[in-house]
């Protein structure tokens, strides 16, 4: 069994953040789950473009408020909590948190290792 606390994260170096964003990543390879598990915080205001070409990402929101956009089609959901987007087909995208910080629960297949950092697409490499 794996118990893990958020406030034992925070400040971690599972705890890892970029220009209006940070991630807590709760459950990483080395727990051996074959996903990833993290609690995420999107800044009101900030806008990222992402593409994640080596994993699944599903992300279920529990505070603030936001959009997602699917670039190949170009249309726009609205993320509020209890909404539920996943990147099934690896879907380039534009998330915006518009109304309060934006929290999402995150669940990456491949798991992560925790020592990715954003490519040029915004996406994650495959790391051993």
């Amino acid at each position: 069994m794996i118990v893990k606390e958020l406030g034992d994260i925070i400040g971690s170096e599972r705890h890892v953040s970029g220009p209006g964003w940070e991630s807590r990543r709760i459950l990483l390879k080395a727990e051996g789950l074959g996903y990833s598990l993290h609690d995420t915080l999107v800044r009101e205001g900030t806008e990222m473009r992402i593409q994640f070409k080596n994993h699944i990402e599903s992300n279920y929101c529990i505070a603030g408020e936001g959009e997602v956009v699917d670039v190949k089609s170009n249309r726009t959901y609205k993320i509020r909590p209890g909404t539920l987007y996943a990147l099934d087909r690896h879907d380039e995208h534009i998330l915006r948190a518009t109304k309060g910080d934006l929290r999402l629960v995150c669940v990456f297949t491949p798991a992560l290792s925790g020592k990715e950092t954003h490519d040029p697409d915004g996406g994650y490499a495959l790391l051993d």
